[in-house]
Order: C-alpha cells, then structure tokens, then sequence
C-alpha cells in the first residue's frame, strides 16, 4: 500500500498506547498482578477497566479502586506507592517481550520515514517504558522525537504535549499537521494544539459505548490500516 496521503502533511503527531501498542491489556493485567502481590483479586474485567480509565475523570482508577476495594485503602492510603507498584508490574510485562504494535503502524511509519516528514510521539508513559517497548519494535526507531511524561507539565486533555511537540519540531504558520489519538482526552488534546485529529478506536471499546464527549470526534477509524489509500478525510469512517 503506498499511503499517498502521507504526502499531503508535514507533521505527523502520534499518541502511543492504545494506538501505536496494544498496551491497555498489559496495563489492566498490571493493576491486577498489583493487587494480587496485595492478597487482592481485582475482580474489574476489561471492558470495565478500560471504561474506567478512559473516563473524563483524571483519577478514575485511583478513586474507584479505593471504592470498589476497600481493604486496598486500609493497606496503603498513598496512591503513589501503589501507582509504583504497578508501573514495576507493568514494566516486568514489557521487558518479557508481551506488547505488540497495533495494526497498521509498521506500514504507516515506514511511510512516513520514507517522505521524511517531521514527526513525533507524545505519550503520558515515563521514558523508562518507551525505551523498553521501543527495543522490541525497530520501527518505533523511525520517529525520531518523544515526548514523554518528564518533558511537561499538564496531561490531556490538555494540549502541553502536542504544542511541546510542535515547538520541537519547529512548527511554522502554514504546516500542515495530523493527528492521530486513541481517546477522547488525547482527541482533545490534539484539537487544542490546532491539529487535524483522528480518532483511531475500536467501535467496540467501552469509551464509545459510554458516551463520552464524541462532539469532539471529527474523523474516527477501528485501525489505522483501515484508513486505506484514501487518508482519514478523503472517505467515509466509521
């Protein structure tokens, strides 16, 4: 496939888990090996962690969590020792090898690579784990700037990463830019730092189901290989 319609942008700004990796079944089984080491069965399933965590509340795990679990209170209080935990659990899951790249990514950042366009990844994951998933996966190599969650200060919604992005890559008046994001708080997020945003998501996953904000979603597409030959605004998406 030869992605003509990378041709028409000049920056391309990219989320990463959930839309470059299958990460969001690696982080559910992180929190569930974090409460297990706490003699705790989480007993949320996929679906319900995912609605969960995309939710428009900034501390939606935290604070349903601590509702749902209450022993987890009584045993650690401070949400930052247990939010460790599971970022150690969730690294060990990385390093063994167990995240994939999302359909349609090896192609499409190939392309990309091949026309040289400017490009980025800003992601709310730590450096630590980018480095580690970006070892597995050559192709994650091609982009050449990231932007992880030590380089701003607040997460999306807000647009900090992208226009932090933009800055690097010396975005001029003119540049024609594109976004690609998984949720509707990344969605936002790229609308508020002026990119063309694209709303890659199964039809199927619970932050559709549940309503949130999709006033926001312009364009919106299961995969990115489903965004064909044609490009995200020159046909008809889901």
């Amino acid at each position: 496939m030869a992605l003509r319609w990378v041709d028409s942008y000049d920056i391309f700004l990219f989320d990463f888990d959930g839309l470059l990796v299958r990460s969001e079944e690696l982080h559910h089984a992180a929190y569930i090996e974090m409460c297990r080491r706490r003699g705790i069965t989480l007993t949320w399933d996929f679906a319900k962690f995912c609605s969960i965590a995309h939710s428009p509340r900034s501390n939606g795990i935290r604070d349903d969590l601590y509702a749902d679990f209450p022993a987890l209170r009584e045993q650690e209080p401070e949400w930052e020792t247990l939010y460790a935990e599971k970022k150690a659990c969730y690294q060990a899951l990385i390093e063994n090898g167990k995240l994939e790249l999302m359909p349609g990514v090896e192609a499409l950042l190939n392309r990309i690579a091949e026309v040289g366009a400017r490009r980025c990844v800003a992601t709310h994951s730590p450096l630590v784990q980018v480095a580690a998933i970006r070892r597995q996966h050559p192709v994650l190599n091609t982009i050449p700037l990231w932007i992880t969650r030590e380089d701003y200060d607040r997460a999306k919604p807000a647009p900090d990463c992208y226009l932090h992005a933009l800055k690097k890559l010396n975005y001029q008046p003119g540049d024609r830019v594109i976004g690609f994001e998984d949720t509707y708080r990344g969605l936002e997020a790229l609308l508020g730092a002026g990119a063309h945003a694209v709303l890659v998501s199964d039809p199927s996953h619970p932050q559709l189901k549940d309503g949130h904000t999709n006033s926001l979603t312009s364009v919106h597409f299961p995969t990115i290989t489903a965004i064909g030959e044609n490009g995200p605004f020159n046909q008809h998406p889901v």
